[in-house]
């Protein structure tokens, strides 16, 4: 049987906390950084908490050899 391979894309975006939260980024951060406010990119800069439990999953899932 193979073994459950990392998906390199979901473990660059997403981050799974101690408590099993899987955390996300937020969007626009990078570009046009130079015309946006700093507070702009302060907001942009901290990881959320993902809402949706059935996606949660199958990030989870596509993270599972990471555990």
């Amino acid at each position: 049987m193979p073994k459950m391979k990392t998906h390199k894309g979901a473990k660059k975006r997403f981050h799974i906390t101690g408590t099993g939260k899987v955390l996300r980024t937020k969007g626009p951060k990078s570009h046009f950084r130079r015309r946006k406010a700093s507070r702009v990119k302060r907001l942009f800069g901290g990881k959320v908490a993902l809402d949706s439990k059935t996606f949660s999953k199958a990030i989870k899932q596509s993270l599972s050899a990471l555990r």
